[in-house]
């Protein structure tokens, strides 16, 4: 059996044991405090905005979407009730769910669904994810159309395979928000949005609190990723900035802190030997290491290469998982649909091969600096791993530890020559390719400047044939593995640590916590 098939017997029987648990907990009850570790505080209160996962993970309990990923990755109502796509697919129109309020008490109308979205869409908003509807990366929203308080019209240049995947992007978040967000000069004062969960108070580096809200009417269907029924049973979420991985286990040992989500993988057994529940499972967080392919040393496509022939993929892995996954060094998940052997393909870890080809490129020694942290310590795991097997290949590279948020800032405009990095979960192989292959002077996060590249990511957003999608992500696999633009490492095996008198709490792939449908036992 190899680790894939052994990886994927432990999930299930993982994930029979907690259905198994949950049917023998109590029946939910309502209230209490929830306690949850953030190994970095959010970025801020405007979502979609300012971004980053944990920010992303807090707000998402504050502001909802249209749609809304499923557990199995398709997309599903959420605000919406339904949707109909025109013949030439470039009209979608959206029955918004009566009865539902904002947290000031107004009913959602189609008319703030135009106004959220008039607001994203104008370049001065500046979200992270314009370049999606603005035609530049993805569709092109030409209008969006009030036709009744409840329908609402958007209007495409173009039809778009994407359109509703970008619509339900657990990064973007396109979120329905009242006029009252802002205040009267058009500057942001905080979400009043939709959400089962109201954000009660932020104190920047010590915690983020939620309070219910009391006026949310949760969806019939049963919760399904972040679709589904979001019913809120606890009073507060209290999201606790705890940056140090020591800090939150002792935490969740003493009673102080009852959910730990992204676990250390060097600490699942121990924390299992203490009685905790620990749900594991493998996701689509994907760990890298960045290249500056624009520096002078780096932008020989010799060293990159020498660099992919100097890192063992599968040591890497092994060691910052402690086992839990296997290496992949594709920007298409392994658990993906749209994974092949193709994928696994890539420069052979072969010290001889690295070593020939930096002499070649004239390599002689030149400093290279590799950034890291210490909030992400898995990052900060791979750096030193990455340093390591570099050095037995000759070249000579210094760890430079930043806090998160420079490196982020630094990541975001391209200053730097090696950065151990990770991406969230996105949950379309063309949403993941997005991230890094564009032009950098649209962009200083992207790291793969390739009209090639860039074609077919194109394609790819706009192919609503599988097939085809399929072998345009397998053709950007093979340029990228020519090229080498960018490292990836593997995919996150996701552990979360959850208190006993925690009930109803179950991790998805997406790695996202979710606490609605979450209670506290007596």
């Amino acid at each position: 059996m190899d680790w894939r098939s052994g990886l994927r017997n432990g999930l299930i029987a993982a994930g029979v044991a907690t259905l198994a648990t949950a049917a023998q907990a109590d029946e939910p009850r309502h209230g209490g405090q929830l306690v949850v570790a953030l190994n970095a505080d959010i970025r801020g209160t405007n979502a979609g905005i300012e971004r980053d996962a944990n920010t992303d993970s807090v707000l998402h309990h504050v502001v909802e979407t249209l749609v809304a990923h499923s557990e199995n990755m398709g997309v599903a109502p959420l605000l919406a009730d339904s949707w109909e796509v025109s013949e030439d697919g470039k009209t979608y129109t959206f029955t918004l769910r009566p009865d539902v309020t904002f947290h000031n008490g107004a009913p959602v109308t189609a008319k703030e669904v135009k106004w959220s979205w008039d607001r994203l869409l104008d370049p001065e908003t500046a979200w992270s994810c314009l370049r999606y509807y603005d035609g530049s990366r993805g569709a092109k929203v030409e209008r969006v159309d009030v036709l009744d308080d409840r329908r609402v019209r958007f209007s495409l240049a173009e039809p778009s395979a994407l359109f509703l995947i970008h619509l339900a992007n657990i990064q973007c978040s396109p979120a329905v928000l009242h006029p009252d967000s802002l205040d009267a000069d058009g500057n942001w004062q905080g979400p009043v949005a939709t959400g089962p969960y109201m954000l009660e108070e932020w104190r920047p580096g010590e915690y983020v609190l939620l309070r219910r809200y009391e006026g949310y009417k949760p969806r019939a269907e049963p919760r399904d990723g972040y679709a589904g029924g979001r019913v809120p049973y606890l009073d507060e979420i209290k999201f606790l900035i705890t940056p140090e991985s020591a800090v939150e286990i002792a935490g969740l040992y003493a009673g102080d802190i009852d959910v730990v989500p992204g676990l250390a993988a060097s600490s699942v057994e121990e924390v299992r030997g203490r009685g905790i529940d620990v749900q594991t499972v493998q996701g689509f967080t994907w760990s890298t290491l960045l290249i500056n392919s624009n520096d002078p040393v780096l932008s020989d496509v010799r060293v990159r290469q020498a660099i992919a022939h100097a890192l063992d993929l599968a040591q890497i892995a092994e060691a910052a998982s402690f086992g839990l996954v296997g290496p992949n060094p594709s920007a298409v998940p392994e658990p993906s649909g749209y994974h092949s052997q193709v994928h696994v393909s890539w420069p052979a870890y072969d010290l001889a091969k690295a070593q020939a080809l930096l002499k070649e490129a004239a390599y002689n020694g030149q400093t290279i600096t590799l950034q890291t942290n210490k909030k992400y310590q898995d990052m900060f795991d791979n750096a030193v791993i990455v340093q390591a097997l570099l050095a037995a290949a000759g070249m000579t590279v210094e760890l430079e530890v930043l806090d998160w948020a420079t490196q982020l800032d630094n990541y975001f405009e391209t200053k730097f020559q090696l950065s151990s990095f990770g991406y969230s979960a996105r949950l379309d192989p063309a949403l993941m390719y997005g991230t890094f292959v564009g032009k950098k002077e649209q962009g200083g996060w992207y790291q793969w400047e390739s009209d090639e590249a860039i074609a077919l990511v194109d394609r790819a957003s706009q192919s609503l044939d599988a097939d085809e999608r399929k072998a345009i992500f397998e053709q950007l696999h093979e340029l990228m593995a020519k090229d080498i633009p960018i490292y990836g490492l593997y995919n996150d095996g996701l552990a979360h640590a959850v208190a006993p008198n925690v009930q109803g709490y179950r991790l998805w792939a997406s790695n996202k916590p979710r606490f609605w449908g979450v209670w506290l036992e007596e």
